[in-house]
């Protein structure tokens, strides 16, 4: 049984351990209120088959805020990047991000920002650690005692131990996020960020009295998402773009193959994620529906004037549920805009360190054979899979190279977070034949979207 426990639904598949064979599938409005077991529950009993056992059940969670994640590093074009990108991936919302000289004011800010947990980060191995342990200095002298995640400079580890630990802090040291100018390893960071949130955030949120709902919680959703998404890039072989449109943000997710001739002055000194996500705050169909209007009369993106509206209502009124062809409309519209938006942030890199710091860790979607798109709105809307061709793929005016010849394919059965659930907890072959039978069925069926 694999669960998403949202901030607004809980959705529940069960999946045969044996085949792959998903069973069946239900949602039901998370129990934020008195105690998401609840929701858990009605949401698993509807999706279970008659007379079937569970034999394990697996949980990924966004509810409550998800984790909410502050960075610390030496300077906002490199370790400070490379710390961010790494949060992207183990699928936190990066809330604050300190770089440079940091003074009290910055820690004030930081912890104005209330994050879940801290990632320091900075030097590369072996490097100056004069600006870490200073950073470690000044957060050791603040007000927030949120666990602390270093994958920084190795040589400054000790030190860096020294000083959280003293002042209170429950640390995790890990592998350098930057090892080397030019080489990004996330993979330590993310795995330490994963446990950090099943050990303090999950229970820190209160979701639940019961102790049994922190033991089924294995990932972060979007943590669960990624994985889900690399074992299906694994699968074909293909570059793939996820765009995932939900209520409150929409992510993008890649996962491409690395450019062999990218060195020397080519090479991004952060490092390139060729296996990343990006979230966009501000790009949700309910919470900030505005936000997408905003964003899309700034990209010079066409906004009829009834869309405005509908925007504005969604947003004061974030549990609107759309019955009428025109509502529904009006949803389309609004994620079709979210998508193009969010891709090209995705594509043109992210600007660490404030608006007029450059553009940095852009990639080329050219290449990208898949498009897979989710959310509820495109998995209601029979016509999504043309809507969010023409988003990603037809939007050539935005500063990137879009897909050129990719498929377009809707995670119709939501398989993706529970594949990433399985494959990470023991049922590769059973994750694999998931979305062998959803995803990649629905492409042998249609293989292209002209």
């Amino acid at each position: 049984m694999c669960v998403d426990v949202g901030s607004t639904y809980t959705k529940a598949a069960a999946v045969s351990a044996d085949t792959g064979t998903l069973l069946g599938s239900a949602s039901h409005p998370t129990t934020l209120d008195t105690d998401v077991m609840d929701g858990l529950k009605a949401a698993t009993e509807a999706a279970s088959p008659k007379g079937a056992g569970v034999v394990d059940t697996l949980v990924c969670s966004s509810a409550g805020g998800g984790l909410r994640l502050g960075v610390i590093g030496n300077e906002p074009l490199v370790t400070a990047r490379a710390a961010y990108r790494a949060g992207l991936s183990a699928g936190a919302r990066v809330v604050e991000v300190c770089a440079g000289d940091i003074g009290e004011a910055d820690m004030e800010r930081l912890a104005g920002a209330r994050p879940d947990v801290l990632l320091l980060a900075g030097g590369t191995d072996g490097g100056d650690e004069t600006a870490l342990l200073a950073h470690a200095e000044a957060l050791a002298a603040a007000r927030l005692r949120a666990p602390v995640v270093f994958a920084g400079n190795a040589a400054a580890a000790v030190d860096v131990r020294r000083l959280l630990t003293s002042a209170g802090f429950e640390l995790t040291c890990v592998d350098n996020v930057l090892p080397r100018i030019g080489s990004l390893d996330p993979v330590p960071a993310r795995t330490a960020l994963r446990e950090v949130f099943l050990r303090h955030v999950i229970a820190g949120k209160h979701l639940s009295a019961q102790a049994g709902f922190t033991d089924m919680v294995k990932a972060a959703t979007p943590d669960a998402v990624l994985t889900g998404i690399e074992l299906l890039a694994d699968m074909t072989g293909e570059d793939l773009l996820a765009v995932d449109v939900g209520g409150a943000t929409t992510d993008v997710y890649s996962v491409l193959t690395p450019d062999a001739e990218m060195s020397g002055p080519r090479a991004e000194v952060a490092g390139t994620a060729w296996r990343s996500r990006t979230v966009e705050g501000d790009l949700g169909v309910r919470h900030t529906a505005t936000g997408i209007v905003e964003a899309a009369e700034a990209a010079d993106l066409d906004v009829p004037t009834t869309l405005r509206d509908a925007a504005r209502h969604r947003t004061e009124h974030p549990g609107f549920r759309a019955e009428t062809e025109a509502e529904r409309t009006a949803d389309a519209e609004l994620s079709a805009l979210a998508a193009t938006v969010a891709v090209g942030r995705h594509a043109r890199g992210e600007r660490i360190g404030g608006p007029t710091e450059p553009l940095r860790g852009g990639k080329d979607l050219a290449a990208v054979k898949l498009v897979i798109g989710s959310g509820g709105v495109l998995r209601r809307d029979p016509e999504s899979p043309q809507w969010l061709r023409e988003a990603v793929c037809g939007h050539t005016a935005g500063g990137f190279r879009p897909p050129t010849a990719a498929r377009i394919v809707i995670d119709a059965a939501y398989a993706l977070a529970p594949a990433g659930l399985m494959a990470a907890n023991g049922h590769r072959t059973a994750a694999e034949a998931l979305l062998r039978e959803t995803l990649l069925s629905s492409l042998m069926r249609f293989p292209f979207i002209d």
